[in-house]
């Protein structure tokens, strides 16, 4: 969480639905008592209210928590928990490739406890600690933590796994990368970045229950795992070379029908692929043989 609207000591009651949820009303005819549209905070009791005492403007009465949510622009304040670019998460993360019984994990044998302790992720002095800065991951994406952290979004932690398991197993190493998930575009700022609501409940005086609703914005990391493996074996391998070798002849003999028989040349590649000589030994009008 990196930004939050909080909306204090919300008591079930009625109060007045906010302009921006609901088209304004003039009279109590406009409000329809138990009728509630998707947009709305609660249920119509059917009259028309005044939104506050320093405005002219009514809408129409709602049963909900009150006072309700006021939903503000952020975008052009600061992150309250901007400091959090600062801080780490460790990934662990494990693989297994069945066919090869073959499994592994990503803080590799040679990290030992104490270099955890100490180790930040760095491609190039640390590409193998799977501790990560929160700001570095956005930064390794081409974005600026401030400015996503005001309206959150979704990051991808992509780790990739190739492995080729003849050759030693220490060079089977996880790879990192990272990129944004969510849409971003400056053409359309309709419901940007990433957030989430959830209240925190409590008895008031008179034990009247109450509640305090936080509208959280922050930024969600996806991790994503995905990868291949491969081994030499000599059965898959002579299968290949054979059908191989089968594709070769069957190809010599689909371009003999193609070029004997299709093309409209045939005469002209079938006499310079036969050659037609005569046997005087042969007896009376025997036929020519045909040898190619």
């Amino acid at each position: 969480m990196t930004n939050l609207i909080m909306t204090l000591n919300q008591q079930q009651g009625r109060c007045p639905e906010m302009p921006e949820d609901s088209p304004e009303c003039i009279s109590d005819s406009n409000c329809t008592a138990g009728e509630q549209s998707p947009r709305s905070n609660g249920i119509q009791t059917g009259k028309c209210v005044p939104v506050n005492s320093s405005t002219a403007v009514h809408t129409c009465e709602v049963l909900a928590w009150c006072p309700l949510e006021n939903d503000v622009d952020l975008s052009h304040h600061p992150a309250l928990l901007k400091d959090a670019e600062q801080f780490t998460v460790l990934i662990k993360n494990n693989i297994r490739y069945p066919k090869f019984n073959f499994t592994k994990r990503n803080i590799l044998p040679h990290i030992n406890g104490s270099y955890l302790k100490q180790c930040v992720f760095n491609r190039t002095t640390d590409p193998d600690c799977p501790i990560f800065r929160l700001g570095d991951i956005v930064r390794e994406a081409g974005e600026d933590f401030q400015e996503i952290a005001v309206e959150g979004g979704v990051m991808g932690i992509q780790i990739k796994w190739d492995c080729d398991l003849d050759q030693s197993v220490s060079k089977c190493v996880p790879q990192y990368t990272f990129r944004r998930l969510d849409n971003k575009d400056v053409q359309n700022t309709v419901a940007p970045g990433y957030n989430f609501r959830f209240a925190k409940y409590y008895k008031g005086p008179g034990e009247v229950e109450s509640r305090t609703l936080i509208k959280a914005y922050g930024i969600r990391f996806d991790v994503m795992v995905f990868g291949k493996a491969g081994k030499f074996d000599i059965i898959p391998t002579m299968i290949n070379i054979g059908s191989g070798l089968a594709l070769l002849g069957v190809a010599t003999v689909l371009c003999d029908v193609i070029v004997l028989h299709i093309l409209k040349k045939k005469t002209f590649y079938r006499e310079k692929k036969y050659k037609y000589v005569e046997d005087y030994d042969l007896v009376g009008n025997s036929p020519a043989c045909e040898t190619p």
